[in-house]
This record gives C-alpha cells, sequence and structure tokens, in this order.
C-alpha cells in the first residue's frame, strides 16, 4: 500500500517527518495565499483604491461560505489517515470516493449559494454604496468556479492524508503562476477591473482541481481514484460530517464574528480605512503560512497514530507541533510587522491606506502565535476523533468574546484599535480553556481505546 509519495507517521523519525510533511505545504499555503494577493495588488495598482476595497469587502463572505464545505475536507483527511494508520485499504478506498463526491456535490451548492446570495449578503454587511456593484460581480465570478475549488481541497486532503504534501505543492505552483500571469493580462490588456482577477481565479483553480484529480485516478494504492466509483458510503459520510461538521462551523464561527467586524470597519464610511484593512489582511494572511502547515500536521499524524493505535506518540506530536507553529508565527509577524510599510505599498500607493494596514499589523498581526497556539490543541483533538466540543468552546470564546467586544467597547469607544484588540484577547481566552479540554479529552481517548484493548 505504500508508495513514495507516502510518509511513514507512525514508525518514522517525528521532527524530521513533520518537517518533510510540513515545509511543502507551507510553500503550498505561500501560493494559495497569492491567489488573493495576486488579486488585490493588480487591482490596486492597476485599477486603483475603489476596485482594492471592493475585493478586500468580499473576503470575509467568502470565508463564510466556504467555511462548512472546507470543515468537511478537514473531516475527509482525518478519516482517510485513520484508516491508512489502521491498513484498512477497502473502506480507505471508500473512504476516497466518497469525499471527492462530496467535492462536487458542494462545490455546486456553493455556486448557487454565491452567485444568488453574494447582494444580499454585502448589503447586510453595509457594504459602501461606491463598490458593492463591484464586489457583487467580483463574488459571481468567483464562485462560479466553486466546485473547482473543493474538487482541489478534498483531493489534497486525501493526498495530504499519507504525507503526500510536494504533488500539490507542483499543481499549486502551476497553477498559481498562471493565475497571475492571467489577472495582468485580463486587468491591464483587456481592463476587466475586478471582473478579470475573479476569472483568472477560477481559471487556475479549475487547473489545480484537474492536476489533482488526475493524480488520483493514476495512484496504485488504496488512494486511488475511479469515477465510475463515485458515490457516497453512508458510514464514511457520517464520519467525515462528525468530524467535518463541527470543524466547518468552527470556521463558520471565526468568519461570522469577522463580519460582524468589517461590518464594523464599513461603518466608518471610508473606502480608504476598508482598502487599509484589507491589504494589513492579505499581508496577514502570510504569517498563517508556516503555523497553518504545524497545525495541519497535527491533525494529520494524530488521525493515523490513532488509526494505528500508537497512542503515547499522540502527546509529543502535540506539543512539538506546538512549539514549531509558535516559533513560526512569532517570526514571520515580527518580519511582516518591521517591514510593514514597504509591504503595503505593494498593495497601495496612498499614505493613509498604509497607515491604517499599520494599525491593524500592530494589533492583530504581531499576536498571531496566539491562534496558532489554540489551533494546535484543536487539530490534536480533532485527530482522535473529538471535534464537536472544541468547536462550542471556539464558539463561546471567539465568537462571543469578540461579538460582546463589538456591541459593548467598541460602541463606546469607536475606533480602529479598538476593534482590534478583540482578536488577541479572544485568542487568549479561548487557548487557556482548549488547553483545559484537550488535557481531559486525551486522558479520556487513552482510557477508553486501551480498555477496548
Amino acid at each position: 500500500m505504500e508508495n513514495r509519495h507516502s510518509l511513514d507517521m507512525v514508525h518514522g523519525p517525528l521532527l524530521k517527518n513533520l518537517f518533510i510533511f510540513a515545509v511543502p505545504l507551507m510553500f503550498t499555503n505561500f501560493l494559495q495565499m497569492l491567489f488573493n494577493a495576486a488579486d488585490t495588488i493588480v487591482v490596486g495598482k492597476f485599477v486603483g483604491e475603489t476596485a482594492l476595497a471592493a475585493v478586500g469587502a468580499t473576503g470575509s463572505i467568502v470565508f463564510l461560505l466556504t467555511s462548512v464545505f472546507n470543515g468537511l475536507s478537514v473531516g475527509a483527511n482525518v478519516i482517510v489517515a485513520k484508516l491508512l494508520g489502521g491498513q484498512d485499504e477497502k473502506k480507505t478506498s471508500l473512504a476516497v470516493h466518497t469525499s471527492i463526491f462530496i467535492g462536487l456535490v458542494g462545490g455546486i451548492v456553493l455556486a448557487i449559494l454565491g452567485i444568488f446570495f453574494s447582494r444580499t449578503l454585502l448589503t447586510l454587511m453595509s457594504t459602501p454604496e461606491d463598490i458593492i456593484d463591484l464586489s457583487n460581480l467580483y463574488m459571481q465570478i468567483y464562485f462560479i468556479g466553486a466546485v473547482f475549488l473543493l474538487v482541489y481541497n478534498f483531493g489534497s486532503a486525501v493526498l495530504r492524508s499519507k504525507g503526500d504534501t510536494q504533488r500539490p505543492l507542483v499543481y499549486l505552483t502551476i497553477s498559481g503562476l498562471l493565475n497571475v500571469g492571467l489577472n495582468l493580462f485580463f486587468v491591464i490588456v483587456l481592463h476587466m477591473s475586478v471582473a478579470g482577477v475573479a476569472l483568472a481565479t477560477i481559471i487556475s483553480e479549475g487547473v489545480s482541481a484537474a492536476l489533482v484529480v488526475g493524480t488520483l485516478m493514476r495512484e496504485k494504492d488504496a488512494t486511488r481514484l475511479e469515477l465510475k466509483q463515485l458515490k457516497l458510503n453512508r458510514h464514511i459520510m457520517l464520519e467525515i460530517l462528525k468530524i467535518g461538521i463541527p470543524a466547518g462551523i468552527q470556521g463558520m464561527v471565526f468568519s461570522v464574528s469577522n463580519v460582524v467586524i468589517q461590518s464594523s470597519i464599513n461603518s466608518f464610511g471610508s473606502s480608504i480605512i476598508v482598502a487599509g484593512n484589507s491589504a494589513g489582511a492579505n499581508l496577514e494572511n502570510f504569517v498563517y503560512i508556516g503555523m497553518s502547515a504545524f497545525t495541519q500536521a497535527t491533525i494529520t499524524f494524530t488521525s493515523q497514530n490513532a488509526g494505528a493505535h500508537n497512542y503515547k506518540a499522540i502527546k509529543r506530536i502535540l506539543w512539538l507541533t506546538l512549539i514549531l507553529a509558535t516559533i513560526s508565527a512569532l517570526l514571520v509577524s515580527v518580519v511582516v510587522w518591521v517591514f510593514g510599510n514597504t509591504s503595503l505599498g505593494l498593495y497601495t500607493n496612498e499614505p493613509a491606506v498604509k497607515e491604517v494596514g499599520m494599525i491593524r499589523l500592530t494589533y492583530v498581526t504581531l499576536w498571531l502565535a496566539l491562534n496558532g497556539v489554540l489551533d494546535t490543541f484543536v487539530s490534536s483533538m480533532r485527530g482522535m476523533g473529538y471535534s464537536t466540543m472544541p468547536t462550542i468552546i471556539m464558539l463561546i470564546c471567539i465568537c462571543g468574546v469578540r461579538l460582546v467586544w463589538i456591541w459593548t467597547v467598541f460602541a463606546a469607544y469607536p475606533s480602529l484599535e479598538v476593534i482590534y484588540l478583540c482578536f488577541p484577547i479572544s485568542w487568549i481566552i479561548c487557548s487557556i480553556v482548549q488547553f483545559i479540554l484537550w488535557h481531559y479529552t486525551h486522558r479520556d481517548f487513552v482510557r477508553q481505546h486501551e480498555m477496548a484493548a
């Protein structure tokens, strides 16, 4: 069942394998960030401040609509990795086909939601009148390609479940370069503005989806994809939903609170503030590159070792990835902040927009390591099969704290700095509670499985 693209996560040297898994994933995450960064840089430089604000205003809504389906891809990753760890080839094959089928159907549903409800959501977010038409156009075109996005996400989740992070990197390199080239062509040559960058994104996502599907169809192990066998297996689907729905809700928890925060930013009625926040948020995304790679390693390595009944490794995986994710986030966030003014110049030439971007970098970006801490605890619990309680904690400690902050503290002291403070405060509270929950969850998991053995 093993092949040269698989990684021994159960018996191999842990630290070395974590890096083998995570380093390609870092570059992959970097290229994924370039999709949005290329959009915003091109429209900011070659179209103008209004177009930059229009694309930036869609970010929270796009994340909100894709969260549930991205969560389901996490569920697919966990289930396939667990079955691979347990060396159950028949169920692994069923899980692969069920996962890709969910991606296809989910993509169609997401496209319908995005195309028909984008303007309603933009209106609910108090998107400024001077950019709402452009924002709506960008979203409608973007969601036409939702099927490509989800098929790639589910396909790469299958590859990642056996430790293959190299080939998705190659595919994202190809599609990333294509995205940048098409952005420049559509905007500079064809003068298509935000429609051009949205079209470039869905074409490049279509290429990456095709490459991943083609790879799975050529596999020689249990992860091989055969199109005629694409169907739902009820038992596998329920297992994916058990992990994936809470994971998706967690993403929605973050995005709902971010939508409220974006609405509060929009309430200043300034496209300069919206544009500056958008540019700062795009730079902030690069801090997630290493941090996210190690938290994804947490969930995949934990799942495989849980499937192989190697329970002693779970705690070691947690602490190693926690340290690596924290160090990565601290290093990158400091670099982003130090060179913030120069980096913001990639998005805009307006000093006022740069000033707003620096406020976000100071009050949010420098504290992102806290987000990495809580994500590592949650990923470990999810890899053990516990997904509901961590999500409930997220709902209370992230969404709840931020909403209360916006409705009380920000209402009394309306400033950008006050808005941004809700991020580190909610991360600190949630990290403490998730650590306590992880301790009891891990103890319960080991006791239950040792008794069953």
